[in-house]
């Protein structure tokens, strides 16, 4: 079965609204994520979509496909409604694990909207006084973010301000999927979710960053099937690379880009990037907005060097800069990385398409120039 992308199986489904019934909208994209999303591939594939999509059908769709994530990280799973209504609990997700612990979940996609500690906690203090939840003990309230901005460093600050820390969390789904994906492809379990859904801190994500670097020195899947382990890197050949642009609270991830490769015309590395000491004048280089697609491209000019831009946040963990000429942005069309793409490139010959794919993208490496054209607007131009 070929599946149907995010905009084709809303199209077929209808409106999302609250209306109940086995044969509404919303019971339909229920029980059609419950029956054909079964990898989380997929998963990751819709929820990119449902983020790069500014309309209120698709952030419906996102808080349903955050629901949807929780049964892949072993959690008996309970739909919230799209709108409040009087005299029922408005919560967006009510996640059950099979260890009797509770998490309340409440949606935030790209847009903007106050967020209030307050609510969060009405809504799991309701939970307990229906005896949906035993006790405040069972129970935290997490917010998983689509996108940062300045409203998540907001509500960060009033997490640590209110001394909320045993209380609520704050995940982007960025890292919730990579711990469905650890939970899928490594010996990661139920239990080992919980507990990194429950430490203390307001905020998930250094914690599953931890996980994903502890996955990746252990083999990850290759970065190309077929490309020879070459000691040499001679000045005549050019290489090509694809690296991740991540999303901060200060500044996201297009605004990053903007800056230093399309404004400044260069990029910084860490110690540990891989590629840093290989990437060198004349290699080209693309640029993956994490959650959109490939946004930019370049030539690089020049092999880094170590020095300190204050242009860069955090210059201390990035201290390897090297020169670009070239750029070219493409940040509201970017170059999606969904199925049918992938089913074309090198990297995923012989592979799932619908299986984990995040390895891809998830760490700077060197693709072929026959990936770096198709991810690219190089193979039009």
């Amino acid at each position: 079965m070929v599946q149907a992308t995010l905009k084709e199986t809303l199209e077929l489904i209808g409106k999302l609204d609250d209306s109940t019934g086995d044969n509404s909208p919303r019971a339909r994209f229920h029980n059609y994520l419950k029956t054909y999303i079964t990898e989380v591939g997929q998963l990751r594939d819709y929820i990119e979509e449902s983020i790069r999509k500014k309309d209120n059908q698709y952030s419906k769709a996102f808080q349903d496909l955050v629901n949807h994530l929780g049964s892949f990280l072993g959690f008996e799973v309970i739909y919230g409604r799209y709108s409040g209504v009087k005299n029922e609990i408005g919560f967006d997700g009510h996640w059950i694990s099979p260890e009797g612990f509770h998490i309340v979940v409440e949606v935030k996609s790209s847009e903007t909207y106050p967020i209030k500690t307050a609510t969060l906690l009405e809504y799991m203090n309701q939970l307990i006084s229906e005896n949906q939840i035993p006790s405040d003990k069972d129970v935290i309230g997490i917010y998983v973010i689509g996108k940062p901005n300045p409203e998540v460093q907001q509500l960060k600050n009033a997490i640590i301000a209110e001394n909320r820390f045993q209380q609520l969390r704050i995940i982007s789904i960025d890292s919730l999927i990579s711990l469905a994906e650890l939970m899928n492809e490594y010996d990661v379990n139920h239990e080992d979710i919980l507990s990194v859904l429950k430490p203390s801190g307001p905020s998930i994500d250094p914690n599953v960053e931890i996980m994903i670097k502890l996955a990746s020195q252990q083999g990850l899947p290759p970065e190309t099937p077929e490309t020879p382990k070459k000691p040499t890197n001679s000045e005549g050949e050019v290489n090509y690379w694809i690296t991740p642009v991540r999303d901060e609270e200060e500044e996201n991830a297009s605004e990053t880009i903007q800056k230093l490769v399309g404004k400044l015309q260069f990029y910084a590395f860490g110690e540990r990037t891989p590629g840093r000491k290989l990437i060198k004048q004349g290699d080209k280089i693309c640029f993956y907005e994490t959650g959109n697609g490939i946004v930019a491209h370049a030539t690089v000019n020049s092999s880094p060097k170590k020095e300190t831009r204050q242009e860069i946040r955090n210059p201390e963990s990035y201290p390897w800069i090297f020169s670009l000429k070239d750029p070219k942005l493409y940040l509201d069309n970017p170059i999606i990385i969904d199925k049918s793409l992938r089913s074309q490139l090198d990297a995923f010959k012989g592979k799932d398409l619908n299986k984990l794919w995040a390895w891809f993208v998830q760490s700077t490496k060197k693709i072929t120039e026959h990936d770096y054209k198709l991810l690219t607007d190089d193979n039009i131009n």
